[in-house]
């Protein structure tokens, strides 16, 4: 299935998925009232660090936007992160209650999705990841 396209405009900052396009993309849906999406953030962020030729895209959804700022600023988020007040992003890939994650191939293709928090450095989870 292909991974439905969505555009995000948050404080200056666009983002849009088929920019990705040609990448491996791992689309997480999260929220800062979200006990594991807390949780799993750092294993994101050094999942984007130790594999740098994938795109790790993290969407904030259902969530009060003051909550969000102030909890990227307090965790030093250092992560291609948005606050999507519109629901849109998560409502075209079904997505209800985070965390949910998507593995999104280089042709835009939905590989593979995971329901909770997950351990994104996992050897079997990065060895997936180089496969695709």
């Amino acid at each position: 299935m292909v991974a439905p396209d969505f555009t995000i405009h948050d404080q200056g900052q666009t983002v849009s998925l088929d920019e990705y396009r040609g990448k491996t993309v791992v689309l997480n849906f999260w929220a800062s009232w979200c006990a594991p999406c807390i949780e799993e953030i750092p294993s994101l962020i050094n999942l984007q660090k130790q594999m740098p030729q994938i795109v790790v895209v993290a969407v904030d959804f259902n969530d009060e936007e003051s909550s969000y700022r102030q909890f990227i600023t307090d965790n030093h988020i250092d992560l291609l992160t948005v606050h999507d007040d519109t629901q849109k992003s998560n409502l075209a890939f079904g997505t209800t209650r985070p965390p949910e994650t998507y593995i999104i191939d280089a042709k835009g293709r939905i590989r593979r999705k995971f329901i909770g928090a997950q351990d994104w450095t996992s050897p079997e989870i990065e060895n997936y990841l180089r496969n695709l």
